[in-house]
């Protein structure tokens, strides 16, 4: 069954447009990255691992609304649908959705192919799994158009699943294009989305920086995927991991600091850091319930239900593109 699992591999840029791409986004006034390059195999797993944390409670508490209203969710979905999960990583929150939705298929998106195929080998062995077939893309700046065509198992009405609150790490209009586009582009019959809600500081910063140094492995790790990817020269112990809430913005952003004064090469150019300088690797954009739910009324859907978490810091939508859209 292994052997049988369609994966479809779709490139946004070539080689050359990566590499370019890259280097601007190093060489801009403040340095950047594109979150993409967190996702090698050791990144993904790192990312697992943050999810474990004692000062992430995301993931624990929408695996909690799942537990809960996972039957209530399936009710307000079209049936024999497929479920497109974006971001899938290791499946397994879909997978939790299975016996209440009844997919006729399942298609995994993710940008990390080997962690991917290895989620989708071990899901295809369990009992009561649908059709799968993973696709590999960066949706960073949105899912090409028809890049699902020819591609969704089941051919059934498409359900977008987005755990997570993985939209934050768009800005609040790219989020809505982005979603805009599952309605325009994608045929969306339905969406489920998971958003972390505003919070205190201390506790933002605190998930975004734990005690054991797991975040900051992974915000590490983006050097070592630069450095194979694009033939840059990053030396991770030359950085520091760097995370705050910028309370005007709403959002957390993570950077690496560098520990001094050094330069980084790549061919045909560099740039110089000095002591302090930061690059820029991810916002993680917070909102209160009010206002995703106006976020997704200006994309084009309307909320059918949203289930809270005990605690009321993690919140899952359900939304059907509206009349109008």
């Amino acid at each position: 069954m292994k052997d049988s699992i369609p994966m479809f591999v779709l490139r946004t840029q070539e080689p050359d447009d990566l590499r370019l791409s890259a280097y601007a986004g190093l060489m801009s006034p403040q340095a950047e990255v594109s979150p993409a390059f967190f996702y090698d195999a050791l990144g993904s797993h790192l990312f697992g691992a943050i999810t474990l944390l004692d000062e992430y409670p995301a993931t624990r508490e929408e695996l909690e609304i799942f537990s809960v209203a996972h039957e209530a969710i399936a009710k307000q979905l079209p049936t024999g649908c497929s479920l497109i999960d974006l971001g899938a990583a290791d499946c397994a929150k879909a997978a939790r959705l299975f016996g209440s939705i009844l997919p006729t298929g399942y298609l995994a998106v993710d940008v990390s192919e080997a962690y991917l195929r290895e989620a989708l080998e071990s899901l295809s062995e369990r009992p009561g799994v649908p059709a799968v077939a993973g696709l590999v893309v960066d949706f960073s700046r949105g899912l090409p158009p028809n890049c699902l065509e020819g591609r969704v198992p089941g051919n059934g009405p498409r359900v977008f699943f987005y755990p997570g609150s993985s939209i934050g790490n768009f800005h609040p209009a790219q989020a809505t294009d982005f979603l805009r586009g599952l309605i325009r582009e994608h045929q969306a019959a339905a969406l489920i989305i998971g958003i972390d809600l505003i919070k205190p500081a201390r506790l933002l910063e605190a998930a975004y920086d734990d005690a054991l140094g797991v975040t900051a492995a992974f915000n590490l790790n983006v050097l070592r995927v630069l450095n194979r990817s694009v033939q840059t020269d990053f030396e991770p112990a030359d950085w520091r991991h760097r995370a705050r809430f910028n309370q005007e913005a709403s959002r957390v952003e993570m950077h690496l600091e560098a520990r001094r004064d050094l330069e980084i090469r790549w061919p045909g150019g560099g740039r110089r850091f000095k002591a302090g300088q930061t690059l820029h690797t991810e916002n993680a954009y917070k909102y209160t319930e009010a206002s995703f739910e106006a976020l997704l009324n200006e994309a084009g859907f309307a909320v059918a239900a949203c289930y809270r978490s005990r605690s009321g810091g993690f919140v899952e939508f359900v939304a059907h593109p509206a009349t109008a859209a």
